[in-house]
């Protein structure tokens, strides 16, 4: 229990009184709620409803603790120092100023890092159904006041601590603030109790509170308290500082990170042993020593991890799917089976009534075009019971507002010329739809005629499940005759007929007792299938993700929509699978079948935990959409849950992973591609950032060994350190997507990031950056002696071939000439940031004092860009090597002997895969 030290928090009050004195108390109405012009003066005094954060530290204070948190600058500062004190001034200068370019570089990227993730959370605003001044209204939940009039229904987030003032079958998810996972029941009776005591959390059955979840029933309640002054934001202030949860390719970075600096660490340790071997100076050696630490050692590649994670969530969230957690974009590219819920995914969610079935001469009326002519008793009570069992509500701007199976029922009664009865009809209970039980049911007593008349129970539902409750169907207003199992049959031939053509039937009845109810008809509603769906099944098809088709419908209604959809059915019995099917197997017989089913219908719950928990147990990784309560644990259990943005409910949005905003199942199509590019980008850049380490490693391992001066200072390492972490590096992670991605299949879950392909392209590209740095080097040093011009020309031969090998590694197959040498802007501005910079390093006085460097000409230029050219040369021949499908094997009858071979066969049969 949460305690308020010497004040009663405003829900603990509110607890205690009775609905009108809370009321009275924020000058409120208790069906009209706040008017204007009280909102004007609260907003205030109250502010918005929003929880405060913590002030963040100052910019500075985080670039000075950067200092303190990276240890081998710590040692290049003490070179500095120690340079300092033994009269080299200007060797400390220039040390001192490279670190500040080094430290300032990596603090942008965590910091831009930072925003990233900070803008994340923000993506996903709540929305609430409010009420002010007697009209109803979706707004953000941060504008709600108290005294306000809210709204909410199975699978809302409360928006505000609210006193409950009418609750029907209301039950609320307390868990993420009591720790209770069995849901409450609600009332609204205050509560008695001792005026001295507090009212405990779990004691305030009155209550709804902010940022708990309605797992059943609906009402409305008064907000009483908002942000820091809720139940939540008194949790909140005690768990400000939360830890980010590292994604799994950024644990695996960290230990590549680790595992290179071991290695870094014992090459760097025996170049500073040679060089002290060979009587060199043992402040020089050891600050080129730190300096290669800090350079070879991509102490970035986490921040650059987490930096291309964050801009490809922010990329996805433009194509209207947000992405809530950094490890789920990593998954996305693993995906081989979705598992698509039909309603509002691969259907609009836009219900229409097309045809009405009543009993009474067993005669179907048709809406989809026209209306009928003349109405029957049947049909007015048909319509009715649609219209008694509902929860929509029509706004005075024509426009409804519910869940769209109620808004078709509503739109059906006033499209017909009927009145929305409710207004004289007195809901004296109800019983709210569940996918478990398939029915939903209220109780009324009409006002204007007699109680013992007036009161009875209304019911809609699945055909099988109303069918069961009925004993008599209607013929008149005056006339009940018996129900026979032959005429029960006869309607399930007709509700079969319509399922057929994927209509979804929902049968209508009344009566006083439930186990002998009056059938009077059906009402069929068509949602019809989203435009594009067939297409991007096909795609998805190809790039090996199998789509499954979810639906509480009836088998032959989901059959029939699937194959509209494009989602391959076959006659075989297995193909669609009914939630009755899935109970009468063990689990091991489900895992058997699994892979054969491309459609589940009549599904509840924990028909759908049981499917995504079969796919995953046959090694499959599940993507499940979902936007109704009942979806919530499947959503959870999946690899990636998927709620829709528009239809979803706050209950499948807090357990989903990514929120399609538009609802639109092609997106997920390109999230999937998102998905799959990232982890070959990240690929791109590691190769890049590998490639400079074991350049800059080797050619001063190679210098030392052969007795040559040091080629490049600990200023120009440093230099090339800002390179390898800094735009070009991050630019690779955001290569825009392959068009062919889709066609490769999805990467296995556990897939090694650092491949052999790899390795050799890493290999390949430091030897030609070695090899053509060593002979510019040693060309230039004719006497011996190392000038600054000798160094000059070393160093921009290195950078150089840093800028073509970046360029290189913008695509592992494909020829730049191919991807397009401006498809991608924020490398080429990173490219040409850099080269800018180097040549101020290499031409302004400032800079050339710092990095020891001197003027070069234009043919020295021109040499430079043709010898380090030679890296993206020999990448370009690779990859029209591997295009053409030729590859070197080696000889099984001799080992000694290799031969070309080409690999067409394997990629025309991955193709067909």
């Amino acid at each position: 229990m949460i305690m308020t030290v010497g004040k009663t928090t405003p829900s603990a009050k509110a607890a205690r009184q009775l609905i009108e004195q809370v009321v009275s108390e924020f000058n409120s109405h208790l069906t009209r709620g706040l008017s204007q012009s009280h909102v004007n003066t609260l907003r205030p005094i109250y502010g918005f409803n929003e929880l405060e954060k913590a002030e963040a530290d100052s910019l500075l204070t985080k670039f000075i603790d950067s200092f303190k948190e990276n240890r081998l600058i710590l040692l290049l500062l003490g070179s500095a120092i120690v340079s300092l004190a033994i009269g080299q001034k200007d060797d400390a200068i220039s040390i001192t100023a490279a670190i500040l370019i080094v430290m300032t570089v990596a603090f942008v990227q965590e910091y831009k890092s930072e925003k990233s993730i900070e803008a994340l959370n923000k993506l996903v605003p709540h929305h609430c159904n409010l009420i002010r001044d007697g009209k109803i209204a979706i707004v953000l939940a941060n504008e709600l006041l108290p005294g306000d009039l809210v709204q909410f229904t199975t699978g809302d987030r409360i928006p505000a601590d609210c006193r409950l003032v009418s609750s029907i079958e209301l039950e609320i998810d307390e868990s993420n603030l009591t720790g209770e996972n069995k849901s409450r029941k609600k009332k609204t009776q205050a509560i008695d109790t001792s005026v001295y005591s507090e009212v405990a959390l779990s004691e305030r059955d009155n209550i709804a509170f902010m940022g708990t979840l309605v797992r059943n029933g609906h009402g409305t309640g008064i907000v009483v308290a908002t942000g820091k002054n809720t139940e939540f934001g008194h949790v909140f202030e005690l768990m400000q500082e939360v830890e980010v949860r590292k994604t799994p390719l950024q644990i695996s970075m960290n230990e590549l990170g680790k595992q290179l600096s071991i290695f870094s660490f014992g090459v760097i340790a025996v170049i500073v042993l040679i060089g002290l071997i060979q009587r060199r100076g043992w402040l020089e050696m050891f600050t080129i020593g730190v300096s290669l630490a800090v350079a070879a050692i991509p102490e970035g590649l986490p921040i650059v991890v987490t930096v291309t994670l964050a801009l490809s969530v922010l990329r996805m969230a433009k194509r209207s799917a947000i992405v809530k957690h950094l490890p789920s974009v990593e998954t996305l590219g693993s995906v081989n089976v979705v598992c698509a819920d039909k309603t509002g995914t691969l259907t609009l969610n836009q219900m229409t009534v097309t045809k009405v079935f009543t009993m009474q001469n067993q005669q179907i009326y048709n809406y989809e075009y026209t209306y009928p002519t003349t109405t029957t008793d049947a049909l007015r009570q048909t319509l009715r019971i649609g219209n008694l069992c509902n929860n929509a509500r029509r706004k005075e701007d024509g426009n409804y507002i519910g869940q769209p199976t109620d808004i078709a029922l509503l739109d059906i009664v006033i499209r017909s010329g009927m009145k929305d009865e409710r207004e004289v009809y007195t809901r004296i209970e109800e019983v709210p739809f569940s996918s478990d039980q398939k029915y939903m049911s209220v109780v009324c007593k009409n006002e204007e005629e007699d109680i013992s008349v007036g009161t009875c129970k209304y019911f809609k539902g699945a055909s099988e499940v109303i069918l069961d409750k009925c004993t008599t169907y209607y013929a008149s207003a005056t006339t009940r005759t018996s129900f026979t199992p032959a005429l029960k049959d006869t309607v399930m031939q007709h509700v079969s007929a319509m399922s057929s053509h994927g209509l979804r039937v929902l049968c209508v009845a009344f009566g006083e007792n439930e186990r002998e109810l009056c059938f009077t008809g059906f009402l069929a509603v068509y949602d019809p299938p989203r435009p594009g769906i067939a297409e991007t099944t096909k795609k998805m098809l190809q790039g090996g993700v199998k789509v499954i088709m979810i639906t509480g419908d009836s088998e032959a209604t989901a059959v029939s929509i699937a194959r509209k959809l494009g989602i391959p059915t076959t006659t075989s019995r297995t193909s669609c699978l009914t939630g009755k099917d899935i109970e009468g197997m063990n689990e091991h017989q489900l895992q058997q079948v699994i892979h054969s089913v491309s459609v589940f219908a009549r599904t509840t719950p924990k028909h759908k935990l049981a499917i995504v928990k079969a796919f995953q147990a046959t090694g499959s990784v599940v993507a499940m959409t979902g936007d109704g309560v009942n979806d919530a644990p499947a959503l959870k259990v999946a690899d990636i849950g998927i709620s829709m943005g528009k239809s979803g409910t706050d209950v499948a949005k807090e357990a989903a992973d990514m929120i399609l905003v538009d609802d639109d199942f092609s997106t997920i199509l390109h999230a999937i591609e998102e998905g799959k590019s990232i982890f070959y980008n990240i690929q791109n850049f590691l190769t890049f950032q590998l490639s400079t380490s074991v350049s800059a490693l080797s050619l001063i391992a190679l210098s030392t060994l052969f007795g040559l001066a040091t080629p490049l200072n600990a200023m120009q390492i440093l230099w090339i350190n800002i390179i390898m972490d800094g735009p070009p590096a991050q630019s690779l992670g955001v290569e825009p997507v392959d068009p062919d991605i889709m066609k490769k299949p999805p990467r296995a879950r556990n897939a090694n990031i650092l491949t052999r392909r790899l390795i050799l392209r890493v290999l390949t590209a430091a030897l030609c950056i070695v090899t053509g740095t060593l002979y510019i080097y040693i060309s230039e040093m004719n006497d011996g002696a190392t000038t600054n011009r000798d160094a000059t020309m070393t160093f921009t031969t290195f950078v150089f071939f840093d800028m073509f090998n970046a360029l290189s590694c913008r695509s592992e197959k494909q020829s730049i000439f191919t991807l397009g040498l401006f498809s991608n802007t924020m490398f080429n501005l990173a490219v040409g940031g850099s080269l800018l910079a180097q040549m101020m390093v290499i031409y302004l006085p400032f800079f050339q004092s710092i990095f020891q460097t001197e003027a070069l000409s234009l043919y020295d230029l021109l040499k430079i860009t043709l010898i380090s050219s030679s890296v993206f040369i020999v990448d370009e021949l690779r990859k029209q090597w591997v295009a053409h499908g030729l590859s070197v094997s080696r000889d099984r009858r001799s080992p000694l002997k290799y031969r070309l071979s080409r690999s067409e066969d394997i990629d025309s049969g991955m193709d067909a895969v």
